[in-house]
């Protein structure tokens, strides 16, 4: 997570980022090197530097081609604001607000050259968040009649992580960690290297005692084990609902528990019926469509 607190909102493009909890210097920082990669250093657009000269100005409007959920329309307005000129963004719809085809989520304003270098980079990015948000909100949509909260996890695409977290956030979804920094998780390697279980949990903790431990589990007798040694975090990788019931009944009052390992949306009902507290998703990140939306010249 950012570690700027939320802010009480406002029309500023500093608060609208720090209200989705995002830091506003990353961000921008991030973009710069996002409009690097499509007009290089030298922020070059040939084609439009070619047809409209520097006094053009143009509108136009950024628009929904598919039904969705939004998210993203401040990193948007990021990539617009870092052009020269004087580039106006006015936003027309709300972040986590569904939207339907045709609908106009943003009027943008300012040198014609400036709008168009920064449209594929904007939409590209928008296109993506809102992807992610569309699926997550299907989990949600899902988990609504239970106690389930679906989860994220590191399959991010590289560069893009705190943006896809925070369009899970707002597809309805929560974030398990922001890296290898800020939790420890204890999985399958480290218990072989260490020899067991308890004597991982026992290493992580005297090096790092105020972190929050996570142990991986793939059986009940590990389970049991994690919690002995003091775990009050389990992840359940890649159990059946069954074996997940078992678990569940056996040490869900003692460790909040997760589970996690090809579970879709056909799926997801039969875990959260067994009373894990999470569900943990890779393909909200990894594998989510983008959803369409597109930018059109207004007269």
């Amino acid at each position: 997570m950012s570690r700027f607190a939320a802010a009480p909102g406002g029309a500023g493009l500093d608060e609208r980022l720090l209200a989705l909890r995002l830091d506003p210097e990353d961000v921008y920082v991030a973009v710069q090197d996002y409009l690097d990669e499509d007009l290089s250093h030298a922020r070059r657009d040939v084609t439009s530097e070619s047809i409209f000269g520097p006094e053009h100005k143009s509108t136009v409007a950024v628009t929904a081609r598919a039904d969705g959920l939004l998210a993203g329309l401040p990193i948007a307005h990021a990539v617009f604001h870092a052009m020269p000129g004087d580039v106006e963004f006015a936003y027309l719809a709300k972040e986590g607000a569904r939207i339907r085809a045709g609908q106009v989520l943003a009027r943008v304003s300012g040198p014609t050259r400036s709008l168009l270098a920064a449209e594929r980079t904007a939409l590209n990015l928008l296109c993506r968040m809102c992807g992610v948000a569309t699926h997550t909100r299907r989990f949600a949509d899902v988990l609504a009649d239970w106690h389930t909260t679906v989860l994220d996890t590191r399959k991010t695409t590289p560069g893009l992580r705190a943006l896809e977290k925070y369009a899970v956030r707002a597809g309805g979804g929560d974030n398990k960690r922001m890296g290898l920094y800020d939790v420890a998780m204890i999985k399958d390697n480290h218990k072989e290297a260490a020899g067991s279980i308890s004597e991982a949990f026992a290493a992580v903790r005297s090096a790092e005692p105020e972190i929050d431990i996570q142990v991986e589990v793939e059986t009940l007798d590990e389970a049991l084990e994690a919690v002995a040694a003091g775990a009050v975090f389990l992840l359940c990788d890649n159990m059946s609902p069954k074996e997940l019931a078992e678990v569940v009944e056996s040490v869900g009052d003692r460790a909040e528990l997760e589970a996690t390992g090809r579970i879709s949306l056909d799926s997801v009902v039969d875990y959260a019926a067994t009373g894990v507290d999470y569900i943990s998703v890779g393909a909200l990140t990894h594998s989510s469509p983008i959803l369409d939306i597109g930018l059109d010249f207004e007269e």
